[in-house]
């Protein structure tokens, strides 16, 4: 019979760390809006959509499910033809089956909350290409409505501007994508969803050059 001291330990495989313990707590959840405007104290909120990431097996980022919603022109919210050309949405239009603003928000704030709470995170950062862009849109519809449940940090953001601009010297959204080797769809652009998942894409490329986070062994 071997002597106890001659078994060697079980290997246990080191595990990386969860996404609750990456980023204070915080879940990123890439964000984008499509806007009646640039002034979001005045411009209405069109379209909204969101993407958590995810971990997947190996606790590499990658891009979660999707949640949007069209949304109805607030009262008292307003918008510039102009900005109708760029994003080619028909407010009018009966098929957007655009929601009134809260019930927009609650379309892509139920489903951010929930995944926060399945990673143990205390609440979602908002990711964007100029993101403070898309958060003063969403910080003004919550409170045009009143709305308690925001599930978002009302300030801090994580810039994919700014990524970009260190990883690939761009600054253009369509730019880094190409230069991450992704493909960017010209006649898509300017959806809240498709423009929310290639930032998501853009997102996860980049933070995944650096390596997983690995909890501490024992």
């Amino acid at each position: 019979m071997p002597d106890i001291f001659d078994i060697a330990p079980a290997f246990v495989p080191p595990t990386f760390k969860p996404m609750a313990e990456r980023f204070r707590g915080y879940l990123p959840v890439v964000v984008d809006v499509e806007t009646g405007g640039f002034d979001w104290n005045r411009n209405a909120l069109l379209e909204i959509a969101a993407v958590p990431i995810e971990l997947d097996a190996n606790g590499r980022y990658i891009p979660g499910e999707v949640c949007s919603a069209h949304i109805q022109p607030a009262p008292g919210t307003t918008i510039d033809p102009k900005s109708l050309e760029i994003t080619g949405i028909q407010v009018d239009n009966p098929l957007r089956g655009a929601l009134p603003e809260r019930e927009g928000l609650d379309a892509v704030f139920t489903p951010v909350r929930a995944a926060a709470k399945r990673h143990g995170c205390q609440r979602a950062i908002l990711v964007g290409h100029n993101a403070h862009f898309d958060l003063n849109f969403v910080n003004a519809a919550v409170a045009r409505v009143a709305h308690k449940r925001n599930p978002f940090h009302p300030f801090s953001v994580f810039d994919t501007v700014t990524m970009a601009g260190m990883a690939y010297g761009q600054t253009v959204l369509a730019r880094a994508i190409h230069t991450a080797g992704l493909d960017w769809d010209q006649r898509e652009a300017h959806s809240a969803i498709y423009d929310a998942l290639q930032t998501a894409k853009l997102f996860c490329i980049i933070a995944n050059a650096w390596p997983v986070p690995m909890a501490p062994t024992a």
